[in-house]
């Protein structure tokens, strides 16, 4: 029988690693954007504009219970869904827009970002198990 995310508690170490690890690419993800306008890369101005994708990313958290298996695949597409959905909803609610250009950048930057980083630590993961 198989090891699924049902069968093994993550340690927890690695829920808070997970958990930072999202928190800081929602982060880098406004500070990019923010840069490439040159709006400048401030706390204030980058937390103004990482809240609904942090908002977002909270509730994913929480409605996922991603701590039961936050470094799978399918747990980052998940979160990933959510941050850039609801993220993108919020962010339209407080600007009353929602270009189409917006909102294929912040999907597919979220992407890369939150599923990338699971997928390198899974793949250093099963190399350092091989050697």
């Amino acid at each position: 029988m198989g090891v699924t995310s049902q069968t093994v508690r993550p340690v927890a170490g690695a829920v808070a690693t997970a958990a930072v690890v999202d928190l800081i690419v929602v982060l880098v993800f406004a500070a990019i954007g923010r840069n490439s306008h040159a709006e400048g890369i401030t706390v204030l101005g980058t937390l103004t504009t990482a809240g609904p994708f942090l908002v977002a990313l909270l509730l994913g958290w929480l409605v996922g219970r991603v701590w039961r298996a936050p470094l799978t695949l399918p747990t980052g597409a998940f979160v990933w869904a959510v941050t850039a959905g609801i993220g993108l909803a919020v962010r339209t609610v407080f600007t009353h827009r929602l270009p189409l250009s917006f909102v294929l950048v912040a999907s597919i930057s979220l992407a890369v970002l939150l599923i990338g980083w699971r997928l390198l630590a899974l793949l250093a993961t099963r190399w350092t198990r091989s050697a």
